[in-house]
């Protein structure tokens, strides 16, 4: 075991399962590729879980976090700030146009910022619909409204009015609506649960069905969002606009931030004290995040990231027909995807490929999720997609 093994083990809480010897300790990042502390590169095709959408340490959000870090790295929110007010108008302008933003500092606390305002804007109307296998956060309630068992299973009592209904299913969460509820919630891409991609029939359905009931649609855009199905947000595939959505991950391109979109109907439901953070909308992360918009929002960038994913999509295709008796099938959207096995090999494969030079991600016993960052060349899928399949020679 190494220093900075043993270290991790004396000083920090086990919340994460790592495995000594194997699991690398990352000291520097360049574009899709990061080194450990013997110096061994690997190429990333995890983007920290969907964080890096540009890669690392782009020149481009290092000159805008430098150059805000010199001038004013935090400000309280009871005054103004340029720099939030900024990212805030590229948010709307881009994404819900009429509508406004509240900054949080992740993806669980927009989501619990996206509850509260649901329950806040008619009374007596507190209960939320989310979908089996999905997955919203880490804090009580947006543990409550993830439709995993395993997560929520140690917690209990957990905060009430939570449901869960059938990805895909539309007369499933038909069938959940009372006069108490207040919000649908679902992922248009499922992340943590395998990969799994809205029908359109479904998610236009949803659209459909909350507005007859007088209720929200909220939208967890948090890995889905910021380009990584080819659109800016994956509900754009399917021309369907949320209520509320959330967003955090790929935003910062690398620093924490959160944000809750709120279409023009509801910018009025909080009032000055109903929610707050401290650290949302921190300068030095809206300068970074707004030089990440910019890059995306580039002209042509989002087509390439389509034509990646086309890519990536036939690769894995390939494997499965080369490999018939342990894969399985191919599911995604842009450089969002998952290869399904037929056998509980998935931590397997994953470490033959770190072990390679490659960072996947092993989402229970039988799938393999990819998150490559936007950046990446034909090349580097084409050099990941070989990895692999030397996994899966090797099982």
């Amino acid at each position: 075991m190494s220093k900075t093994e043993q270290q991790e083990a004396e000083y920090i809480i086990n919340t994460y399962n790592r495995k000594p010897g194997l699991t690398p300790c990352l000291v520097r990042g360049e574009g899709v590729y990061v080194w450990d502390k013997g110096g061994k590169k690997y190429l990333d095709f995890l983007g920290g879980l969907a964080v890096n959408v540009i890669g690392h340490c782009h020149p481009q959000v290092v000159e805008a976090i430098c150059k805000q870090a010199g001038i004013l790295s935090h400000v309280s929110n009871i005054y103004y700030s340029v720099p939030q007010v900024k990212l805030a108008e590229q948010l709307i302008q881009n994404t819900m146009p009429g509508g406004k933003v509240f900054f949080a500092n992740s993806g669980t606390e927009a989501i619990e910022a996206a509850i509260k305002l649901s329950r806040r804007y008619k009374p007596g109307r507190f209960k939320i619909i989310s979908a089996e296998r999905s997955f919203h956060g880490r804090t009580l309630a947006a543990l409550t409204a993830t439709g995993q068992l395993k997560y929520r299973e140690h917690f209990n009592p957990l905060p009430e009015g939570f449901s869960y209904a059938t990805y895909n299913d539309l007369e499933s969460f038909a069938a959940l609506i009372d006069e108490q509820t207040a919000a649908i919630l679902i992922e248009p891409v499922q992340g943590e649960g395998g990969i799994y991609v809205a029908e359109e029939n479904f998610i236009s359905g949803l659209r459909e069905l909350c507005d007859r009931e007088g209720i929200l649609l909220i939208f967890d855009e948090i890995q889905s969002g910021m380009g990584r199905t080819g659109k800016l947000w994956a509900h754009q595939n399917w021309g369907v606009r949320p209520d509320l959505m959330a967003v955090a991950k790929g935003l910062g391109g690398g620093l924490p931030i959160g944000a809750l979109v709120a279409a023009e109907d509801y910018t009025s439901v909080f009032e000055p004290g109903d929610h707050a953070s401290t650290f949302g909308g921190n300068p030095v992360v809206c300068s970074a995040a707004m030089a990440v918009l910019k890059i995306i929002l580039t002209e042509g960038f989002l087509d390439d990231v389509h034509e990646k994913g086309l890519y990536l999509k036939k690769g894995l295709e390939k494997l499965i027909s080369s490999y018939p008796d342990l894969a399985a099938e191919y599911r995604g959207l842009g450089l969002m995807c998952a290869l399904e096995l037929k056998k509980p090999v998935a931590r397997q494969i994953y470490e033959k490929c770190i072990t390679t030079g490659l960072l996947i991600n092993a989402v229970g016993d039988t799938t393999l999720r990819l998150l490559p960052p936007l950046i990446i060349t034909m090349d580097e899928l084409q050099e990941g997609i070989d990895i692999i399949g030397s996994a899966l020679t090797e099982c």
